[in-house]
């Protein structure tokens, strides 16, 4: 399994897990607003400051994002690459999002999948104040009502990045209570360290048997997949298509993850996750549901917390 070096100090907490409820949330996303207002405003819909969210369908204008690059100072081992715009109509096909706090404003982490007019597939990093959406699209996905996602600074990547934080007296850091006790847990992955055996390994240590992965905006070194292909560049920017734990053959969780990714050299990758073989470059965000959370209409009277 391959390996990347940051600049900092490493965090001997390599995940970052807070139990929360969470309230499922299913949505329509106005258009004529930035993607980061539009989200902004399905939150203050339903009452939660943070979430973990897919999009479906849909279309942006005034279309801004940035890809996985080297990093060009030892600052970082990795960066981000210049903006790249696209005019005309912007066709989503799918989008995973983080959506937390910056500074106690609304802020979120974006990576989708689209099509752009002239027919090209592309993947990348959206700019969320520098989009806007142009027609409805469908979102899904779970707000968090005992914590949420907020950018703070990271001493090993030197990058400011999403880490969950509790919110509540009742909901302390570092607590672990039985599986049965909370519906969900906010999750963050620090570098070099496989997904599938670490959400594994999480769950083991709980007792979780099952469970849906909500959101999953991310970056891996390169990439593995079940069948086998291998993603050679280094430096990838990842979403999960979906995801979920189930019991294995042997009674143990067992992780499958579908993702689609894009990498420096321009690359769009899509499938399974292997097992083992998937360290986290930077970072990998979701939300891990251990219950069925069943969908809710676009009434925030229904949800259920």
């Amino acid at each position: 399994m391959r390996t990347i070096a940051h600049p900092g100090l490493t965090d001997p907490q390599r995940l970052f897990a807070i139990p929360t409820r969470v309230r499922p949330i299913q949505a329509t996303v106005s258009c004529g607003l930035t993607l980061l207002e539009a989200i902004t405003e399905v939150a203050d819909r339903f009452k939660v400051k943070s979430g973990a969210f897919r999009l479906n369908a849909g279309s942006f204008t005034t279309f801004s994002y940035v890809m996985p690059a080297l990093s060009k100072s030892p600052d970082h081992a990795v960066y981000f690459s210049d903006t790249y715009e696209v005019a005309g109509e912007i066709e989503l096909e799918t989008a995973s999002v983080t959506f937390g706090q910056r500074n106690g404003q609304p802020w979120l982490h974006c990576h989708a999948v689209w099509i752009e007019p002239s027919g090209r597939r592309h993947c990348g990093h959206l700019l969320p104040d520098q989009v806007i959406v142009s027609q409805p699209m469908s979102l899904s996905g779970v707000g968090l009502i005992d914590a949420a996602f907020s950018v703070t600074p990271d001493a090993e990547t030197h990058f400011s990045l999403f880490v969950p934080k509790a919110i509540s007296d009742d909901f302390a850091v570092g607590v672990h209570p039985d599986a049965n006790s909370h519906q969900a847990y906010a999750i963050r992955l620090a570098p070099n360290q496989d997904i599938s055996h670490t959400l594994e390994s999480f769950c083991r240590s709980l007792g979780i048997k099952s469970a849906e992965i909500h959101g999953g905006v991310g970056s891996t070194v390169g990439a593995v997949f079940q069948d086998g292909r291998v993603v050679e560049p280094f430096v990838t920017e990842l979403l999960i298509r979906s995801g979920r734990i189930h019991t294995s053959t042997v009674d143990q969780p067992c992780a499958e993850i579908d993702i689609a990714m894009v990498d420096y050299q321009g690359g769009i990758s899509e499938g399974r996750l292997a097992a083992g073989a998937n360290p986290v470059l930077v970072t990998a965000e979701l939300v891990l549901c251990p219950t069925f959370i069943p969908n809710v209409s676009d009434h925030p009277t229904t949800a259920h917390a």
